[in-house]
């Protein structure tokens, strides 16, 4: 398989690789519209010895730079660190030479067992050392930083006495490991917890922002359910904007996971976050080239 001919930094927009997207990515024809720079390929989905995902993954691998991201690390489990799933995610990190690549701050076993889901941390000084020691050893092990994701959430535990800002700003610092805001979690667990999304974006260290990620969630009444399943929501968007102004032009992602809609769909979310990309960064461009013009004139002068 060739390897990439190109940088691998992300930049701007990209979009989450979905198998029934093969054909229309590799389409070569020009579409209307903001078209995705880069994609994010889910690392467990490509940890075979071959087949069809290894093959098609290469093939989008020579055209757009990559990131990688995960679900199979269970970092903040007990059990041991699968040093097996690790091995195969370093060999597959090797030869794709992703620009990302990423899990999140969550556990998934126990006791030998996977629950194929997502669950939050306790927010406890000792669970902050527990899962910053294994992101250090999975960072060790591949040579590189790792980004880390925040989840969403739907309970929280009675030991816990940091907020969930200030536990993942520990874990950050304490990994030295790089973020990826998943703006629609932050939302989502807002809501279900009462905390101002808001004030936990502002809290964020920017330093550590590699990442974004943007997608949809269902309201069940009761409480918001992340599916990653629907349209990016008006409220999310609106969170996002402010997250330009902190972040600047942190590389972004549409993401949707289930209820996989047509890549026309897909396009069409991208096309909301490259308007309010160009706004963001169009109108910046605009003032800082006035300004350089100013500061021209005011020499000559």
């Amino acid at each position: 398989m060739s390897t990439q001919s190109f940088s691998n930094e992300l930049v701007g927009l990209g979009l989450g690789l979905r198998a029934p997207h093969y054909q229309d990515i590799l389409q070569t024809q020009v579409r209307d519209g903001a078209q995705p720079l880069w994609f994010e390929a889910l690392t467990d989905n490509y940890m075979g010895a071959g087949g069809l995902p290894l093959h098609y993954l290469g093939q989008i691998a020579e055209r757009y730079a990559l990131s990688f991201h995960g679900v199979g690390l269970s970092l903040g489990s007990t059990d041991p660190l699968d040093e097996d799933y690790l091995a195969r995610l370093k060999q597959l990190v090797g030869r794709f030479r992703p620009a990302h690549v990423s899990d999140h701050l969550c556990w998934s076993s126990a006791s030998g067992i996977h629950g194929h889901d997502l669950f939050p941390m306790p927010y406890t000084e000792s669970a902050v050392r527990h899962i910053s020691d294994r992101i250090k050893r999975v960072q060790d092990a591949l040579g590189q930083r790792i980004l880390i994701e925040n989840v969403s959430s739907y309970l929280l535990y009675e030991e816990s006495y940091l907020s969930e800002v200030e536990f993942l700003c520990e874990v950050l610092e304490r990994a030295d490991c790089y973020l990826l805001c998943d703006i629609n979690n932050i939302y989502v667990s807002a809501k279900n917890h009462g905390f101002d999304a808001q004030a936990y974006l502002n809290k964020l260290p920017e330093h550590r922002v590699k990442e974004v990620h943007l997608a949809g969630f269902e309201d069940q009444g009761s409480h918001l359910l992340d599916t990653h399943g629907a349209r990016v929501h008006d409220d999310v968007w609106a969170l996002y904007r402010g997250a330009l102004t902190q972040f600047g032009k942190v590389p972004a992602l549409i993401e949707w996971d289930t209820n996989i809609p047509s890549y026309a769909v897909l396009l069409e979310e991208l096309n909301k976050a490259q308007v309010l990309w160009d706004e963001m960064f169009c109108a910046r461009d605009r003032t800082e080239s006035g300004k350089d013009s100013v500061r021209g004139a005011e020499h000559v002068a």
